[in-house]
């Protein structure tokens, strides 16, 4: 009944298996493909990666706004995780349908509404200018700072529902026996929470990191054309510049690098542990 029972549920994937590679898999090849027969050929394709400075400077510029995007987007999300597990039932349940409602948003309409905050003559630089904080403007919008703020924004759902997850998960035994041997509240928090909850940030941490290296339409807007980041290059290159070499060359190591990425995240006991293999 057992074995019934299991090939039945093996039949259910097949469908979900087709559709993913007749719509993932396939394009995927599709561009490895091309990146090793386009222009010039795999090895000069290939090699500009190492030797265009355009290319240094774009992925220089990727991984600093991505690095930072991770560790504020889990700061916040952190923070607010953990408040949410020590609320009432009914205060959380009004949490999660705040930290709920940005999905239901288009990632178009937050960004251009971060530029009606943050540019210039936007509500918040308006705001302080009119009670005397800042004399002049300050340039928060078209360049990092913007990029930043508005990938933040997007990734701090995603990264507070895998915290909160993990967190309600974390026995409170263990943190009353903690409290009741006298540790004080910050030992708490510093001894058992955050080592408990280390398989939760470390899942998260890779889903944000993972996320923000492909990130195009929040910096493309926010960004103003001053902080090109690989996804909105690679788009500038097959639209205008028809550069599909270099474009596909680049998908492929954006591909490869996020592929080792998740392979080496995974030997991690902490990520095993979270995804619920052994953590030996």
């Amino acid at each position: 009944m057992s074995s019934r029972f299991e090939r039945f549920a093996l039949y259910l994937t097949v469908p979900a298996g087709l559709l993913v590679i007749l719509l993932y898999a396939l394009p995927i090849l599709q561009v490895l493909g091309l990146s090793l027969t386009e222009g010039q050929g795999a090895i000069a394709n290939y090699e500009r990666l190492f030797t265009s400075r355009a290319v240094a400077g774009v992925v220089q510029t990727t991984l600093a706004v991505s690095i930072s995007t991770t560790v504020i987007t889990m700061v916040i999300a952190y923070v607010i995780a953990f408040g949410m597990i020590h609320m009432s039932d009914r205060q959380r349940k009004v949490a999660l349908l705040m930290v709920s409602i940005p999905f239901w948003v288009s990632v178009l309409v937050r960004a251009f509404a971060w530029i009606t905050i943050l540019r210039s003559q936007g509500v918040l630089n308006s705001g302080l200018m009119s009670i005397g904080a800042i004399t002049e403007p300050i340039q928060l919008v078209y360049n990092r700072v913007g990029v930043t703020i508005g990938m933040v924004h997007y990734m701090v759902p995603f990264a507070v529902l895998l915290l909160y997850a993990n967190l309600t998960d974390i026995d409170r035994r263990v943190v009353q026996a903690a409290r009741s041997l006298g540790a004080r509240p910050v030992s708490v928090f510093l001894r058992v929470w955050l080592p408990m909850s280390l398989p939760g940030i470390a899942v998260a941490s890779l889903f944000i990191l993972v996320f923000s290296l492909g990130f195009l339409i929040t910096p493309a807007l926010l960004g103003g054309g001053r902080t090109l980041m690989i996804a909105e290059y690679i788009s500038v290159q097959i639209s205008n510049t028809g550069r599909w070499d270099l474009a596909t060359s680049l998908s492929a190591a954006l591909l490869i690098v996020v592929g080792l990425l998740l392979a080496l995240a995974l030997r991690s006991p902490a990520m095993r542990a979270a995804f619920g293999g052994s953590s030996k």
